[in-house]
């Protein structure tokens, strides 16, 4: 159990990394851009493209890193009113995230698979790259909603390695 958390640790602190960066990169085009167009009169073609693929992978690392902490699949109220019948609510409420998450990865994969030949002509790549956001994150998330539930209700409050405020 200490290597699985070590590793959630790793990956949370990783995929926050990566989320932080990729939302300064979207600042920075979408700055670019409006500069571009309003100040040099000579808009660029790749930079609203990018930022809208940055923001995309940012937006579904996102996702995992709030379902780590629990934002999305808060049912504190009715388990509250269980008391200490309420872990089979978060059973419950898991195993449908992890169900619902993992199916999207597999469509998400199909997506990317099928998509692999066409190109975003702007930035001249594969636009599979892009759709790669969904598999990556959906599982990312399906991973967090399973180390949350592992930690169990006492410890499920913070994610593990970070500071308490």
């Amino acid at each position: 159990m200490q290597v699985f958390s070590a590793i959630d640790r790793w990956v949370v602190r990783t995929v926050s990394a990566v989320a932080q960066a990729l939302l300064v990169v979207a600042v920075g085009a979408g700055f670019y851009q409006v500069l571009a167009r309003f100040v040099l009169q000579s808009p660029a073609d790749w930079s609203e493209v990018l930022t809208r693929a940055v923001l995309i992978w940012a937006v579904l690392l996102g996702v995992a890193l709030a379902f780590r902490q629990g934002a999305m699949i808060s049912v504190a109220v009715l388990r509250n009113a269980l008391g200490a019948r309420g872990r089979w609510l978060d059973s419950l409420v898991s195993a449908i995230c992890i169900g619902f998450l993992l199916f999207m990865a597999w469509v998400g994969g199909q997506m990317t698979w099928r998509v692999r030949f066409q190109t975003v002509p702007s930035l001249n790549i594969s636009i599979s790259w892009i759709y790669l956001a969904i598999p990556v994150g959906t599982t990312l998330a399906a991973l967090a909603v399973l180390a949350r539930w592992l930690e169990g209700p006492d410890t499920a409050a913070d994610v593990p390695g970070e500071a308490q405020g």
